[in-house]
């Protein structure tokens, strides 16, 4: 099943890839500001595999884009752009890399030391637990009871991802913005992308992409922008990393980045 939205008016040139995975929707609000100006497609992930996701995306932009698009993909979105502009470097005039994660696994280890060091003890209690249960690892009952009282069992990647936004971001503001998590999507993808980084394959897909890649980073991201501006230095030849001060990892909700941030994305398109 391909699920899109389209925002401004054809032909729809640019595409706007959300993260997580599984944060179907997380995109809306850079889809709009940059319809203003160009026709826009956000595609909305529905497979639990990357090839399942690289085929709904290859299907969505034939049906429903003007080829070859520009691919704006954030966090995971990032990786899912540059697998896609690797398999099918026709289709793909300029990629994005918006937060993207760090392409090598020696940089890995850093994410989690950066959040929990901005958790107050509680916090970190609950964001192991609420790992374990997406891991379907055993929890402790009593902690299982307190937690579930609060949030329901169904609603356990939300309450990951509020604090994951809570340790990301930099000076943020509220945006009102629906966002469907699926958490069958994120435990099915992500499982094979950390495989991916791992083995080293991610990364060497960057010698078949043949557009400019721009990488767009905060500097206040968890994920460390060395992870991402050293590797792709090294295998792509049109590459250029933008870093932004007092910005976290959703450059649209921080309030002293997010106009620069949006000047920058236009100016690239």
């Amino acid at each position: 099943m391909i699920d899109l939205r389209r925002y401004g008016k054809t032909p729809f040139s640019v595409v706007v890839i959300h993260g997580g995975p599984g944060a179907r929707g997380e995109m809306k609000p850079v889809a709009l500001e940059l319809s203003r100006t160009y026709g826009v497609l956000e595609y909305l992930q529905t497979a639990t595999s990357i090839n399942g996701q690289i085929k709904e995306l290859k299907n969505s932009l034939n049906k429903h884009t003007n080829l070859p698009v520009t691919l704006i993909g954030h966090s995971w979105g990032a990786w899912l752009g540059f697998i896609f502009a690797a398999k099918y470097p026709k289709l793909v005039k300029k990629l994005i890399l918006v937060s993207s994660g760090p392409f090598e696994d020696k940089y890995v280890s850093q994410i989690m030391i950066t959040r929990l060091r901005r958790l107050r003890h509680k916090e970190r209690n609950e964001l192991n637990t609420y790992i374990k249960l997406m891991n379907k690892q055993k929890v402790n009952k009593l902690t299982l009871k307190r937690l579930t009282k609060k949030v329901g069992d169904d609603l356990v990647f939300v309450k990951f991802g509020e604090l994951m936004s809570k340790t990301d971001s930099f000076k943020p503001i509220r945006i009102k913005n629906k966002v469907d998590f699926r958490l069958d999507i994120m435990q099915g993808v992500w499982r094979q992308a950390e495989k991916l980084r791992k083995s080293g394959k991610l990364l060497n897909l960057g010698n078949k992409i043949k557009c400019p890649v721009i990488a767009i980073h905060g500097e206040y991201d968890p994920h460390p922008a060395d992870g991402v501006k050293k590797p792709l230095s090294s295998i792509i030849k049109n590459f250029r990393f933008i870093l932004l001060k007092n910005c976290g990892h959703t450059p649209w909700i921080e309030r002293q980045t997010r106009e620069k941030f949006f000047r920058i994305l236009k100016s690239e398109i």
